[in-house]
């Protein structure tokens, strides 16, 4: 009867230690791919809605939500930065910028792109068909705002800093929004499908709007030498 107890209360510990661990080691995957480490402090870079300075659009606040959620709950402590305002390096916080350059939305994502990935151009808003479209190696992924939107996301370490940052370019405030949604819930088959998860550069299809909203969103396709390439 002890050696039948004795066995049920080593084999229920060793359940508990596998489950424990392999939460660990989830965790630490969430945690590597979104550049977060559990004790340190993560910088959200807030831009402004288009045309409208100081100002936050609904859906910005939503992906900023998100995005300071899930790095609270993989242990990081999270603050606040306007791009108006925000300058000089991320240093040793993992740096998160929402938004896109266009009209000064995000001055620091336009400083990001520039500096980083020189093969990505966003064309200006105009009454032409391809304004606000994304240019990757001579393709352009057009802006049908409200019915297909893209949304740029990047992951680099600038060299001046030891954290890196997480870029996150939409073509609108929805498509943000639906960049965070989508990947907080398939960055693992984001991940498996990416050469290394450290530095990338990803664009996500955000279809279907007028039935699903931000929802619908899918990988497009993998970018990171394109945009990391100057043309």
């Amino acid at each position: 009867m002890l050696v039948g107890l004795a066995t049920s209360v080593i084999g229920g510990a060793c359940v508990w230690l596998w489950e424990r661990g392999k939460r660990s080691r989830a965790l630490r995957r969430n945690a590597g791919f979104f550049g977060v480490v559990p004790g340190e402090t993560c910088v959200i870079v807030i831009g402004n809605k288009y045309n409208r300075p100081d100002t936050t659009n609904r859906k910005d606040v939503c992906a900023i939500i998100e995005v300071a959620t899930l790095a609270s709950q993989l242990g990081s402590d999270v603050v606040t930065e306007s791009s108006n305002d925000f300058r000089g390096s991320n240093d040793a916080r993992t740096g998160y910028c929402i938004g896109g350059p266009l009209s000064d939305a995000n001055i620091r994502t336009g400083g990001h792109l520039a500096a980083h990935l020189p093969g990505v151009a966003i064309l200006p808003h105009s009454e032409e068909p391809e304004a606000a479209a994304f240019v990757v190696n001579g393709h352009r992924y057009l802006f049908e705002k409200g019915s297909l939107e893209y949304t740029l996301v990047a992951k680099f370490t600038p060299p001046e800093a030891t954290r890196p940052v997480f870029l996150i370019c939409g073509q609108s405030s929805l498509a943000n929004q639906a960049a965070i949604h989508y990947l907080k819930r398939h960055y693992r088959d984001v991940a498996r499908s990416l050469v290394c998860v450290d530095r990338f550069c990803i664009l996500i299809k955000v279809p279907d709007i007028e039935t699903y909203g931000f929802q619908a969103a899918t990988l497009e396709r993998d970018i990171t030498r394109e945009a990391f390439t100057r043309a």
